[in-house]
């Protein structure tokens, strides 16, 4: 081979392996990088979908949920909510013989995420009360089977004597008041 048609075919093998490396760099690995990119949001997509599916499911129950939430929060009227949660504690105290030795609630107030105003109220309630394992167990239960809108937030056992037969319970309840709403 003619040293001209050596240099000739070195020139063209590379300029082809530019051209190649070139044609990778501009066109291949930016398109398949999008490639990636969008199977990732298809497939997010198609997740975010399947879940909005299965909440179209569950509408009824969730809206009977919420309006049973609804139903049975706290009254819009703070001091009547107090009374309510507190005269609740007393009941409950008087059914499951437990001694109740303070009440102490404090009101926090929330924002909804859309940010417009005071749309519900936590009335949060420090209870302290005393009796036997299951008194309080029994207390507790009462608690947690009541209709209206709490959640225990913390307890707290603390035994009273060596044996262990009077027990001291700080409970920590969290009792919801929601904005005034067509219905309730």
């Amino acid at each position: 081979m003619k040293p001209e048609n050596r240099q000739k075919s070195l020139l063209i093998a590379a300029g082809c392996v530019v051209g190649l490396y070139l044609l990778d760099t501009v066109v291949v690995s930016p398109l398949t990088e999008s490639w990636k990119t969008r199977s990732a949001e298809i497939a997010k997509l198609r997740k975010d979908i399947e879940q909005g599916r299965e909440m179209l499911k569950r509408e009824k129950d969730t809206r009977d949920r919420w309006n049973e939430v609804r139903k049975n929060s706290l009254s819009f009227d703070v001091s009547q909510a107090q009374q309510e949660l507190i005269g609740s504690f007393n009941k409950w105290s008087q059914d499951s013989r437990v001694t109740v030795t303070s009440t102490k609630p404090m009101w926090k107030h929330g924002v909804s995420e859309r940010g417009s105003g005071d749309e519900y109220s936590l009335l949060e309630c420090r209870v302290d009360a005393a009796g036997s394992m299951s008194t309080l167990a029994r207390f507790l239960y009462e608690v947690e089977r009541s209709p209206m809108a709490l959640k225990i937030e913390g307890a707290e056992f603390t035994t009273r004597d060596n044996n262990g037969g009077q027990v001291a319970l700080g409970l920590v309840v969290t009792g919801l008041r929601l904005k005034q709403l067509e219905g309730k």
